[in-house]
C-alpha cells in the first residue's frame, strides 16, 4: 500500500480538482472534522448521484403523478396526494428509520367525509402512542419524521390547507347556480349554508341576500287576503352587483361556520264554516336576518291580523299592521279596511304587500279591494317578484279580486268562485273566501336566497 502525507492540496490549473480515482474506486476522507466547501459556495450531488447518512432536510419529494385513492404504501422521502372522494382507505408507514419522512396532503378537501388512516409498522409508534392516526379534518395535511423507538413517527406539521389561499367563499347548501361572476344557493326549504372557506380579500366576503318569509292564508266568509310574508334583501355593491328592489340594504359578511337556514310556511286559509282568521303566515331566518310571517286574513267583521304584511279586514274592520316587528328599510305594508257592513256588495280587504298596501273594501265592491303588490329583485340573475298581498273577497261582485304581484292569490267571489292559494316560494298572502263552501287561499311558503361573487 502507498502512502503520501501533505499539510495541503492545492489546485494549480484549469476549474476542476478531481479527488478519487473513478468508477468502483472508493475515497475515504478520514478526520474528526470534515468540512466541505465555503462560505457562499454551493456543495451538489452529481447528476444521478445519492447520498446516505446525512438524513432529510424536513422535506419531501412530492408525488404528483401518482394520486392515491386507494390503500398503499409509504415511502421516505415522498409526499403524498390522497383523493377520499371515493371512499376512507389507509396509509401504511414505511418501516421507521431515524430522519425517515413522510408527508400526506388531502387531495379534495374530503378527509372530514371520508377519513383517511395512517397506520405505523407493527410494534412502531406515532407520537409515542400505539395505532394509528386517523385524518378527519377537511384539507388536512400532515408530515411524520421518525425519531427513535421511543416516539416513533412524530408529526412536525398539521395544518388545514383548505382554509388557506381561497381567493373567494367556498360554500355548499340549497339548489345552487350561476351567473358568470356570482353563485346563488337558493333554499325552498329548511338546511345549511356551510361556509368551508372565505376569501383572503375581507370585501369578497360580502354575500347577497334574500330572506322571504310565509305569507298568510286567506280568511273566510268576506273573508280578507292574507298578508305577505315578510321581505327582506341585502347586497354589497360592488362585490355582489344586481339589480335589487327597492327595499335593499347593505349585504352581509359571512365567515366559515354553518349558517341553519329556516323556510317559512304559508298561513292555512279558512275552511267553510262560521267566519274566522286565517292562518298567519311562519318566519324565515338566515344568520341575523329574520322575516316575520305574513299576517292571515280575517274573517268578516273582524280586524285584519298583523304581520311581515297585514292581513285584510273584514267588513267594517282595519287591516293588520305590517312591518310587525319593526325592521328598517320595512319588511312589508298594512292590509287592507273592510268596506261598510251595510254596502250591498260587500267586500273584505286586500293582504298587504312588500312594496304597497292592501286595497280596501270599498262601496261598490270590485277590484278595489286587491292585494298589494309585492317587490322584483334580480338576486337569482333575472327578475322575480316576491311578497304580494291575496286578493280580499268580493259578494256578489265583479271582477275577481287579483292577488298582488309577487304570488299573492286571488280573492273569492259570490259564493262559488275558487279563491287561489299564493304561490310556493314566493311568500304571497292567500285569497278570501267569499261565503259558502268556498275555503279561503293558504298562502304561499317563503324563501331564502344567498349571493357571492366568484370572480
Amino acid at each position: 500500500m502507498s502512502k503520501i502525507e501533505v499539510d495541503q492540496i492545492t489546485q494549480q490549473s484549469g476549474s476542476t480538482l478531481t479527488v478519487g480515482g473513478g468508477a468502483c474506486k472508493t475515497a475515504t476522507v478520514d478526520a474528526t472534522t470534515v468540512t466541505i466547501g465555503r462560505s457562499g459556495g454551493t456543495v451538489s450531488l452529481a447528476s444521478g448521484a445519492t447520498q446516505s447518512g446525512f438524513g432529510r432536510t424536513g422535506t419531501v419529494d412530492w408525488q404528483t403523478g401518482s394520486i392515491k385513492t386507494a390503500n398503499f404504501d409509504a415511502v421516505s422521502g415522498q409526499g403524498f396526494f390522497c383523493d377520499t372522494n371515493g371512499g376512507a382507505f389507509t396509509c401504511t408507514l414505511p418501516s421507521g428509520s431515524a430522519g425517515a419522512i413522510v408527508s400526506i396532503q388531502d387531495y379534495r378537501n374530503t378527509f372530514d367525509t371520508a377519513n383517511l388512516t395512517v397506520t405505523p409498522q407493527s410494534g412502531e409508534k406515532i407520537n409515542g402512542g400505539d395505532g394509528s392516526v386517523v385524518l378527519s379534518t377537511e384539507g388536512e395535511g400532515i408530515t411524520l419524521v421518525y425519531i427513535d423507538s421511543t416516539i416513533g413517527w412524530r408529526s412536525i406539521q398539521d395544518n388545514d390547507f383548505s382554509k388557506i389561499g381561497s381567493t373567494f367563499i367556498n360554500a355548499t347548501g340549497g339548489t345552487i347556480t350561476s351567473t358568470p361572476t356570482c353563485r346563488i344557493h337558493t333554499f325552498t326549504g329548511p338546511g345549511s349554508f356551510c361556509v368551508s372557506a372565505v376569501a383572503q380579500t375581507p370585501a369578497n366576503n360580502a354575500v347577497g341576500y334574500l330572506v322571504v318569509a310565509g305569507g298568510g292564508g286567506g280568511g273566510q266568509a268576506i273573508g280578507g287576503g292574507g298578508g305577505a310574508g315578510g321581505f327582506r334583501e341585502g347586497r354589497t355593491d360592488p362585490i355582489t352587483p344586481y339589480t335589487a328592489s327597492p327595499l335593499v340594504t347593505t349585504g352581509h359578511t359571512v365567515s366559515v361556520q354553518s349558517y341553519p337556514i329556516t323556510v317559512g310556511s304559508g298561513g292555512s286559509g279558512v275552511a267553510p264554516g262560521s267566519p274566522g282568521d286565517g292562518g298567519d303566515g311562519n318566519n324565515s331566518i338566515f344568520s341575523s336576518f329574520t322575516s316575520a310571517g305574513g299576517g292571515g286574513g280575517a274573517g268578516n267583521t273582524r280586524c285584519g291580523p298583523d304581520g311581515g304584511s297585514g292581513g285584510g279586514a273584514g267588513a267594517l274592520r282595519t287591516g293588520g299592521t305590517g312591518n310587525t316587528p319593526p325592521v328598517s328599510p320595512a319588511q312589508g305594508t298594512n292590509g287592507g279596511n273592510g268596506g261598510p257592513v251595510n254596502a250591498n256588495p260587500v267586500g273584505a280587504g286586500g293582504g298587504g304587500g312588500a312594496t304597497a298596501v292592501g286595497g280596501n273594501g270599498t262601496q261598490p265592491a270590485s277590484a278595489g279591494n286587491c292585494g298589494g303588490a309585492g317587490a322584483t329583485t334580480h338576486i337569482t340573475g333575472s327578475p322575480v317578484a316576491y311578497a304580494g298581498g291575496g286578493g280580499g273577497a268580493n259578494q256578489n261582485s265583479t271582477p275577481q279580486p287579483s292577488g298582488g304581484t309577487g304570488g299573492g292569490g286571488k280573492g273569492g267571489m259570490c259564493s262559488t268562485a275558487t279563491c287561489m292559494a299564493g304561490a310556493a316560494n314566493t311568500g304571497g298572502g292567500g285569497g278570501g273566501s267569499a261565503s259558502g263552501p268556498v275555503c279561503g287561499g293558504n298562502g304561499g311558503s317563503g324563501v331564502v336566497i344567498i349571493r357571492y361573487k366568484i370572480a
